[in-house]
C-alpha cells in the first residue's frame, strides 16, 4: 500500500498529473475538487457552501474538506494505495489526515510537490475559457479557438468562469502561498517531500514524478 499526496499551487497541474500517474503506477485517484463538484451538482447545502468559497477564490474551510475526503477514503477498498489530489491544503488538514491513517496503522509515504513559477501560474490560470454549449476548454495562449469567442467544435459562445479571471487567479495564488505552502516544510521535515519541476510537457512531468516515486519505493 502506498499513500501519496500531491502538492502545488492552483494551475500547477496537480489534477492532470495525479490522474496520469495514478494510472501508470496503479493507484486510486481521489481528488477533493471532484468531491466538491459532486456536492455542487447535487445542490446540497454543503454544495452551496462550497460554491460560495470557490467563486471567491478562497479555500473551502477545513472542517468541510476534511469530512468529505476522509469519508471518501474510508469507503474505498484499495489494494495498492491512493493518490490524494488537492488534499491536504492546510497544516490542520495534514495533521487530521495523519491521525486518520495512523488509526489504520498507515501513513503518507510521499508528498509530491509540483513546482511552477508564479508568472507561468498566472498565465495558465487567467487564460482559460469554456464553451457554454459543450464545455470544451480553451486557453488564449496555449490553445486558442480559431475564431475569437467561438467554440471550434460547436460554434458555441466561450465564457470565462468567475474563478478563471486574472484578479481571482492572483487571489487564489495569494491564498495558496499563505495557507498551503507551509505544507512543503511539513513534509520536507519528515523526509517525505519530492520536489518536481512542473514546467514543460505533460508527459515529461509525468515521467519525472513516476521516476521519483519509484526511486522512493526502493
Amino acid at each position: 500500500m502506498m499513500y501519496v499526496v500531491f502538492l502545488g499551487a492552483p494551475g500547477a497541474g496537480k489534477g492532470t498529473q495525479a490522474a496520469v500517474v495514478a494510472e501508470k503506477i496503479k493507484l486510486e485517484h481521489v481528488a477533493s475538487g471532484d468531491l466538491f463538484r459532486q456536492a455542487l451538482e447535487k445542490g446540497t447545502e454543503l454544495g452551496k457552501q462550497v460554491k460560495s468559497y470557490m467563486e471567491k477564490g478562497m479555500l473551502v474551510p477545513d472542517e468541510i474538506t476534511i469530512r468529505m475526503v476522509l469519508d471518501k477514503i474510508s469507503k474505498m477498498d484499495s489494494q495498492t494505495g491512493i493518490i490524494l489530489d488537492g488534499f491536504p491544503r492546510t497544516l490542520k488538514q495534514a495533521e487530521e489526515l495523519d491521525k486518520a491513517l495512523a488509526g489504520q496503522s498507515r501513513g503518507i509515504d510521499k508528498a509530491v510537490y509540483i513546482k511552477v513559477g508564479e508568472k507561468e501560474l498566472l498565465k495558465r490560470l487567467s487564460g482559460r475559457w469554456i464553451c457554454r454549449n459543450c464545455q470544451a476548454p480553451y486557453h488564449i495562449i496555449d490553445s486558442p479557438p480559431k475564431v475569437k469567442g467561438k467554440c471550434d467544435a460547436c460554434g458555441g459562445e466561450l465564457y470565462q468562469r468567475a474563478d478563471d479571471t486574472l484578479e481571482t487567479a492572483r487571489k487564489r495564488l495569494e491564498v495558496y502561498f499563505t495557507q498551503t505552502a507551509p505544507l512543503i516544510d511539513y513534509y520536507q521535515k519528515t523526509g517525505k517531500l519530492l520536489e518536481i519541476n512542473g514546467e514543460g510537457k505533460i508527459d515529461e512531468i509525468s515521467r519525472r514524478i513516476v521516476t521519483a516515486l519509484k526511486a522512493g519505493r526502493s
